[in-house]
């Protein structure tokens, strides 16, 4: 099952007086249960690609279909609610917010989307759990490691169950050790519940154990490889 299709689909950023293709031409899709990365050198287009995937960016031609919904044809509100239930995300940064413990932050867009309240505790401590978590729910970031600090970042991802999460160089920011558990725990997610995956990413830790590795340079697809084993 297609989880996301892209036809045809530029992206020019005109911010300079140079114009800038960010992404030119890309068709590609995505079935649920990919475990896949998306590299090239920096510039390429790759965070701008997930960028246009994810709603948060709109390309200037062609068409982005996820879920089977049209995301041109969607309202910027539209685009909102829309990105809360069917998209998760996880960036470099974390992007938690410090105020709030490990639990109110996985717990956040639950809280948006009004859910009741003992659900909502049960679904965080479920996600707490699966992440190695479970005796941290009550700890800020600022308490937190960068590697825990992530896999807060991937409950949270998971929390309202969506159809893929689009993770931005999720390892750039972390030792080494810490980013080989953070990948432990989405290989099983994508394993145990097929969880389909979409990386940007420059480390060779995520690549090895992609299923798929699409390569952009310039802004296009330049290959699209399948392996049959890590």
């Amino acid at each position: 099952m297609k989880v996301v299709e892209i036809n045809d689909v530029h992206k020019i950023y005109h911010d300079t007086e140079v114009e800038v293709r960010a992404i030119n031409g890309v068709t590609l899709s995505f079935e649920k249960g990919e475990f896949t990365v998306i590299v090239g050198p920096s510039g390429s287009g790759k965070t701008t690609l997930l960028n246009l995937i994810g709603g948060l960016d709109q390309p200037t031609n062609g068409e982005i279909l996820v879920a089977g919904h049209r995301l041109s044809e969607l309202r910027p509100s539209e685009l909102i609610d829309f990105r809360m239930e069917h998209v998760g995300f996880v960036f470099q940064s974390y992007n938690l917010i410090p105020v709030l413990t490990a639990s109110e932050n996985v717990g956040f867009i639950m809280s948006l989307q009004k859910w009741p309240k003992e659900k909502r505790i049960a679904r965080t401590n479920e996600l707490l759990g699966s992440v190695g978590l479970s005796d941290r729910g009550n700890s800020r970031p600022s308490q937190l490691s960068g590697g825990q600090q992530q896999r807060v970042a991937v409950a949270r991802a998971l929390a309202t169950r969506p159809e893929f999460i689009l993770a931005d160089e999720p390892t750039a920011n972390l030792d080494s050790k810490s980013a080989e558990a953070l990948l432990d725990i989405m290989e099983k997610l994508n394993r145990d519940e097929e969880m389909t995956f979409i990386f940007s990413t420059h480390d060779a830790k995520v690549m090895k154990r992609a299923r798929r590795i699409i390569t952009l340079e310039d802004g296009k697809v330049v290959s699209d490889e399948t392996r049959t084993e890590n």
